[in-house]
């Protein structure tokens, strides 16, 4: 069933539930006044999840801005043991070039655009009903784009992609690499460093791995990677142990999410096409041939479905989808709303 309203965004997507599945995160940009074009940046927001008398998600509550006005943002998180803590990536001004932070597919590649503003930020809900103390604040500062941030199921650490302008003009195009900031000892560790863009990391739930998208074989295509983290006896990270490819293949394969299980990963690919990207499943066994890994196709739909993501308990999965058949060309049909099965 669809959970946002076209009458209210003209789209929505990369949506995370609260630790009690109680409530969403999710950027989005609202429906513009009449005459005037949408928001070129995505804002954040934050919506109670509504639920029947059996506990099944019937729609979302009032969504309640959490970003700073005019500001670009994305990859909104929240806190697994701070009740109301809040994470996001965020410009907090708007940033001096006016073109938003995203994927696009360009000339038979697909870019992203890197604000040097961008910064994991973080807020507090409790605070919304005081303007004064509303306003994001950086959970660090590092020089150009970081974002891409979601916590180890701890607490403790968090993942993030950071981009190095120079190393990608070194490069001839965009260098992310992974990072894992330790928010005991305040220290920012690189995890994974291959030329090319990695992103999009998350934590195994035993946090003994990490998955991620990477482009370091090709601009055109996207493959699914997990390593398994190197500890040390104080339990901070200081590397990784191993490395293991999950797909190889000639399409998009990104957004890669743990099954609470950790059995399994869900993803999104270009598999059927660009014009069809479909959610699906793949087996995580790092010790079994990647050839042998079982694979499930999850939506069938026309369109764009991705970004998919479970509930702590495993038993929800939320994804991004278009609120109509997709068509050709570039309207309100092929903007993503958010979508829930369970």
């Amino acid at each position: 069933m669809a959970l946002t309203s076209r009458d209210v965004f003209y789209k929505a997507g990369e949506q995370y539930f609260s630790p009690d599945a109680s409530q969403l995160i999710f950027q989005a940009v609202p429906v513009p006044e009449a005459g005037k074009m949408p928001d070129v940046h995505y804002s954040m927001y934050v919506a109670d999840v509504l639920r029947d008398a059996e506990g099944m998600i019937t729609g979302l509550g009032e969504p309640v801005l959490v970003s700073a006005p005019g500001s670009a943002n994305t990859c909104g998180w929240f806190h697994p043991t701070r009740e109301g803590e809040i994470m996001f990536g965020s410009t907090l001004v708007p940033p001096a070039v006016e073109d938003g932070p995203g994927q696009k597919h360009v000339g038979g590649k697909y870019e992203w655009q890197f604000p040097a503003e961008m910064e994991i930020v973080t807020a507090s809900l409790r605070a919304f009903g005081a303007a004064e103390d509303r306003d994001p604040a950086p959970l660090f500062a590092r020089p150009d784009y970081d974002a891409e941030g979601s916590y180890s199921p701890d607490g403790r650490f968090v993942l993030y992609a950071h981009v190095d302008k120079q190393k990608s003009e070194d490069l001839g195009r965009a260098d992310a690499d992974i990072y894992v900031y330790d928010s005991k000892t305040d220290t920012h560790t690189p995890l994974v460093a291959q030329a090319g863009y990695d992103g999009g990391p998350f934590f195994s739930p035993d946090m003994s791995w990490i998955c991620y998208r990477s482009a370091r074989f090709s601009e055109r295509n996207l493959q699914l990677f997990a390593a398994e983290l190197d500890y040390a006896p104080d339990g901070s990270i200081r590397g990784i142990k191993r490395e293991v490819q999950i797909t190889n293949n000639d399409h998009v394969n990104w957004a890669p999410y743990f099954h609470p299980s950790g059995r399994f990963m869900v993803y999104t690919t270009s598999e059927l096409g660009h014009t069809n990207y479909e959610v699906f499943a793949i087996e995580f066994d790092p010790d079994k041939p990647m050839e042998d890994l079982w694979k499930r196709r999850i939506t069938n739909a026309e369109g764009f479905d991705g970004l998919p993501v479970f509930s702590r308990d495993g038993k929800t999965m939320i994804w991004c989808a278009p609120a109509r058949p997709a068509r050709r060309g570039r309207g309100p049909a092929e903007q993503p709303d958010l979508g829930v099965a369970v």
